[in-house]
């Protein structure tokens, strides 16, 4: 996304990343990275650092999304998070069919060797949002292609697969 972001948008951004080959490709093809763990927080940057902070199906891979969150809005004046719906209906049914922790295009790991270990729904972050007086901007809710339609719209958390959402300080 930074990537896209930088030609279409000419933003300059920075990436967050804490694997050395993903690191590496960052750099290939030209995107600012810095090294760095997310399970420790956003203390290297100063207060409203920028304008915008994005995170992309990381949320539910953290060990405290709820301080991640704090932080990025300390850091940035909005920011917006991604992730997969783990109330999806495909998800809900491969578990009620197979009795298995499904596997899907937003969710491609096996329960073992997930990075996923805080799932979450639409409701579930909602919630979270509420909780700590969040104000949700923009909601957005897709399928595993990207794509929307009338019944996501309505029924978000039984047929999202994937939440976008862009959230500010309420106050």
């Amino acid at each position: 996304m930074l990537e896209h972001l930088a030609h279409a948008k000419n933003i300059l951004g920075y990436g967050i990343e804490n694997d050395a080959d993903e690191i590496a490709a960052c750099i290939q093809r030209g995107i600012n990275v810095v090294e760095h763990d997310l399970n420790e927080g956003l203390q290297r940057f100063p207060d409203k650092s920028f304008d915008m902070v994005i995170m992309t199906e990381t949320l539910q891979a953290v060990d405290s999304p709820h301080q991640l969150l704090d932080e990025m809005l300390r850091i940035g004046e909005e920011c917006i998070v991604t992730f997969p719906n783990f109330g999806y209906w495909g998800h809900r049914v491969r578990m009620l069919t197979s009795g298995n922790v499904p596997v899907s295009q937003p969710i491609p790991h096996r329960w073992f060797d997930t990075p996923n270990i805080r799932p979450c729904t639409f409701l579930d972050f909602e919630q979270l949002c509420e909780e700590k007086d969040l104000r949700v901007v923009q909601r957005l809710v897709f399928s595993s292609s990207y794509r929307t339609g009338s019944l996501m719209k309505r029924f978000p958390n039984l047929f999202g697969a994937i939440a976008f959402y862009r959230l500010g300080r309420a106050s």
